[in-house]
């Protein structure tokens, strides 16, 4: 390669570099210096004490495994109601595709804090459903669905839900309509050629959604501190509470790094079956 080759290539490549470098930047001063710096508070004290106490203390190892517990089963129920939601986008008219994208988009335009406390004021005593319910004579006097798991799920999914419908919807979109009815043209019935041509197509997407998901769910702060009203214990709102009321810096470090490897795990989970599911397709 020549002299001006190589001079042509390394400007090629400054380029993407020149523009991502605020970006860089940014995440490097607001991101991972603070977190760096937490890390490096849970093994201060030169021992390793906080690690211990967070990954055998059986009252820290249930909250750790509830959480997990947690963002699985709402990644379950996003993918339950996310599924259909994105064929419908992908088989409907051009106008109910635009009702259909608007009404996911719109929650992105409210704060996830204004979102919360229209729930409780849904799921309050004397909220929508409670009173809904009394007014139908299911149930005979006022209720609350307030600081409860399921109040918590109902809040959860309501917020990730899109993130799980728009990669599966973007996946369904560049599937080739003619392979279904190829399937059809060769003797398969309905049910067996979705499950068998279709739906494979879109584990990428669905595997993408899912990881997405459930990353943010095991990080998840605002909807368990107020649906759950502390009966909901969280990994994340274990670690405001170690700050905010103990003060005890150097064991919230050590469940943050927990968390964070966790999460990397199960990242890397992902990615292993979504790069399975692609030689496999």
């Amino acid at each position: 390669m020549s002299a001006a080759q190589r001079s042509a290539a390394l400007r090629a490549h400054r380029g993407p570099v020149l523009l991502a470098l605020p970006t860089i930047v940014f995440l490097l001063v607001l991101f991972a210096i603070p977190v760096a710096r937490l890390m490096l508070l849970s093994v201060e004290t030169g021992t390793l004490e906080p690690y211990e106490k967070a990954l055998t203390d059986p009252l820290y190892l249930k909250v750790l495994l509830d959480t997990g517990k947690i963002a699985l089963i709402v990644t379950v129920l996003c993918f339950m109601l996310g599924y259909p939601v994105a064929y419908f986008l992908t088989v409907a008219p051009r106008a109910w595709q635009v009702v259909g994208l608007f009404c996911l988009l719109m929650p992105f335009w409210t704060s996830i804090l204004v979102r919360t406390y229209a729930w409780m004021v849904l799921l309050g005593r004397r909220g929508v459903v409670s009173e809904t319910l009394l007014s139908l004579g299911i149930i005979d006097a006022p209720m609350t669905f307030l600081h409860s798991l399921p109040a918590v799920l109902v809040g959860m999914v309501h917020v990730l839900l899109p993130y799980l419908v728009f990669p599966v919807y973007a996946v369904m979109q560049r599937i080739d309509p003619n392979l279904m009815q190829a399937a059809h043209g060769l003797g398969a019935p309905g049910w067996r050629a979705f499950w068998r041509v279709y739906f494979p197509l879109t584990m990428p997407g669905v595997l993408s959604g899912a990881s997405l998901v459930f990353i943010l769910s095991m990080g998840f702060f605002i909807t368990p501190v107020l649906l759950g009203g502390g009966r909901v214990m969280m990994i994340a709102v274990l670690i405001e509470q170690q700050v905010r009321e103990f003060l005890n810096w150097e064991f919230a470090g050590a469940l943050s790094a927990t968390l964070l490897v966790f999460t990397l795990c199960v990242y890397a989970a992902f990615r292993r079956l979504m790069g399975a599911d692609r030689q496999l397709v």
